[in-house]
């Protein structure tokens, strides 16, 4: 809290929480698929030795660099990944191979960063995209409740059941928050992107997708948590930087994608953009 006349303010959600709920705007987890819209984008699945999801680069929080596709396939993966890099640590980075070998097999990475120091300590993306939440003129609020046992409500002395171990009335505090306002910021750097030197098609891809998860994201069920439901107060969501830009509905962002994913469609690996490497538990 904040002493004095400062207004109080608190973080909602963290930039590392919300890159994850911009991450799985994209992904089925009751498939364990890609969504529709989405289909034809570049990442890689990890399959156990029987050829079972377990896991993959959109759901990994360090997507190329998850410890379960570093040792897929017996680590020639990430051998190969740094041959198509043409990586060596006597030479300096060669930096359109590199990012065009992130976009070939996981394109998301060049949306929410990746540090591949298991290939080489140098091989860094920041972040093209961000968010987090905050709540401003915020009020704690004090609360309890009791756990009730209606089975035996009371402990006798030197029972030896304990409210330690469940048993009996267990009443406990409870510490919430109330806030004036709450806003979500979202920034997507398009210099950044334009930077990586990707073709028009590609670059253009990257773009619409940063622009589709945070329309997806608010438009789909902003339940945080049990006890943090939001809806979008907002009519239009017009952009600060530049200013007459306003974040298009997602339908037209869900045609955009459809149409930028089918235009770099050679330029990804694997089968439909899909590489599946094979982790083998010891």
């Amino acid at each position: 809290m904040l002493e004095g006349d400062a207004q109080a303010c608190l973080l909602v959600e963290s930039p590392q929480s919300m890159a994850n709920r911009l991450e799985l705007t994209l992904w089925d987890a009751g498939k364990n698929e890609l969504t529709e819209f989405a289909k034809g984008l570049s990442y890689v699945r990890v399959v156990d030795g029987k050829g079972n999801h377990l896991t993959s680069s959109i759901e990994e929080a360090h997507r190329l660099n998850s410890v379960y596709i570093e040792n897929g396939n017996d680590k020639k993966f990430h051998k190969s990944l740094a041959e198509e890099m043409e990586y060596s640590e006597k030479n300096p980075i060669n930096r359109k191979k590199f990012i065009e070998t992130v976009f070939k097999y996981d394109l998301n990475s060049l949306l929410h960063g990746v540090f591949l120091e298991s290939i080489g300590g140098r091989l860094r993306i920041a972040r093209a995209i961000s968010s987090f939440i905050e709540a401003e003129q915020v009020e704690v609020v004090a609360s309890g409740g009791v756990k009730n046992d209606h089975v035996q409500p009371g402990m006798e002395k030197g029972s030896e059941r304990t409210t330690a171990e469940g048993f009996g009335n267990v009443p406990y505090p409870r510490e919430e928050f109330a806030a004036k306002e709450i806003k979500a910021y979202f920034s997507l750097d398009v210099s950044q992107i334009r930077g990586y030197g990707l073709d028009d098609d590609s670059t253009n891809v990257l773009i619409i997708l940063g622009l589709y998860k945070i329309r997806a994201l608010l438009d789909d069920d902003l339940r945080l948590r049990t006890a943090c439901d939001f809806v979008v107060a907002a009519k239009s969501i017009v952009a600060e930087r530049p200013k007459s830009f306003a974040l298009p509905e997602l339908a037209d962002l869900q045609n955009e994608l459809k149409s930028a994913i089918t235009n770099c469609k050679s330029k990804f690996g694997g089968e439909g953009g899909i590489t599946e490497v094979t982790y083998k538990f010891k």
